[in-house]
C-alpha cells in the first residue's frame, strides 16, 4: 500500500512538528485537532519553521511552497483518519487518552493503515491492544523540536509485523529522519537515558552542588550536549518530565524516583518555556 496521505492527531508542539516533517517530506499531509484555535497556532508556527529553514538555507521558498500546499488542517477525525495511508498519534502523553484515540481511530482508517503514536515512554503493546490490529500498530518517538531533530526512535510492540517497522522505517526516510529499532521497554533508549541525566542535574541543583546556569554550560562544554539538561527540560516542559520520571519510577525502580525540587517546580506552576518560567525566567523585565 504507497504511502501518500499522513494523518497527524494532535496539533501541540510535537504534532505540529512532525506535520511539518510530513509535508517537507512530500507527503500529503493532514493535521487533525478538535480546536480551531489550536489548529490556527500549528499553522503560523509552521509557516515561522518554513521561513526559519529559507533563512537559514536549508530549503528554497518553492519548497516552502510546497509543503504549505500539501498541508490540510481538520477537526474530523473521522474524515481526517478516513482519508489517511499512515497515522501520526501526537496527543498528549496521557495513557488513557492514546487508548481512546487509537479505538477511534481503528473505526476510520483502512485495516491495512500503520497507527503510530509518538510517545516518549508508554506502553506501545499497551496502546495496540486497544484495536484488533496489534501488528499494524508501532511507536514513533519523534524529538523537539522536530524540524531541527534528526532521530527517530522506531518502537516494535509485541505483535508489530516486520512490513510495519519496513513502512515506518521509509516514512520517517522520506521525513529526512533516522531511525533506530528498540524493542517496546520502558523509557524505550533515549528517554531513559535523558531522564537520568534531567533528575541528577534537579538533585545536584537541590544539594547546592552548582548553578543551573553551570550545570548547563558544564555538560555543553565538557560532555558535547547540544542545550544543558534545564535548557532542554523547559524546552520540554517540566510536567512532560516529571510525567515519564513517574512512569519510569513505577516500571523500573527506585533509581527513577523524580527529583524533590522538580516536583516542587511543577507544583508551583513552574512547568518551562510555555509557562513563562520553568528553571529559568522567560517572562522578561516587567
Amino acid at each position: 500500500m504507497p504511502i501518500e496521505t499522513i494523518a497527524v492527531i494532535g496539533s501541540g508542539i510535537m504534532g505540529r512538528g512532525i506535520a511539518y516533517a510530513a509535508a517537507r517530506g512530500g507527503f500529503r499531509t493532514i493535521l487533525h485537532d478538535v480546536s480551531a484555535d489550536a489548529l490556527e497556532r500549528a499553522l503560523t508556527t509552521i509557516h515561522r519553521d518554513l521561513d526559519e529553514g529559507i533563512a537559514r538555507g536549508k530549503l528554497t521558498a518553492a519548497d516552502a511552497a510546497g509543503a504549505l500546499a500539501r498541508l490540510a488542517p481538520d477537526q474530523e477525525l473521522g474524515a481526517a483518519a478516513g482519508e489517511a495511508d499512515f497515522v501520526i498519534e501526537a496527543v498528549p502523553e496521557e495513557i488513557a487518552l492514546k487508548l481512546r484515540t487509537f479505538e477511534k481511530l481503528d473505526q476510520h482508517c483502512d485495516e491495512r493503515v500503520v497507527l503510530a503514536t509518538n510517545t516518549s515512554s508508554l506502553s506501545i503493546t499497551e496502546i495496540a491492544a486497544a484495536t484488533p490490529r496489534p501488528g499494524r500498530v508501532v511507536g514513533m518517538h519523534f524529538f523537539n523540536p522536530v524540524p531541527k531533530m534528526k532521530l527517530v526512535e522506531i518502537v516494535k510492540a509485541l505483535d508489530t509485523t516486520a512490513d510495519t517497522i519496513g513502512v515506518t522505517a521509509e516514512v520517517a526516510r522520506r521525513m529526512g529522519k533516522e531511525t533506530v529499532v528498540v524493542k517496546d521497554s520502558a523509557g524505550f533508549i533515549t528517554s531513559r537515558i535523558n531522564a537520568m541525566i534531567g533528575n541528577e542535574a534537579f538533585l545536584m541543583l537541590q544539594e547546592g552542588v552548582a548553578s543551573a546556569e553551570d550545570i548547563d554550560k558544564a555538560l555543553k562544554l565538557g560532555l558535547n550536549h547540544p542545550m544543558g539538561p534545564f535548557e532542554l527540560v523547559d524546552v520540554v516542559g517540566l510536567d512532560t518530565r516529571l510525567a515519564v520520571l513517574e512512569f519510569l519510577h513505577r516500571s523500573l525502580g527506585e533509581k527513577y524516583r523524580p527529583a524533590p525540587l522538580l516536583v516542587q517546580h511543577v507544583k508551583a506552576g513552574r512547568l518551562g518555556k510555555k509557562a513563562g518560567r520553568g528553571v529559568y525566567d522567560y517572562r522578561g523585565p516587567s
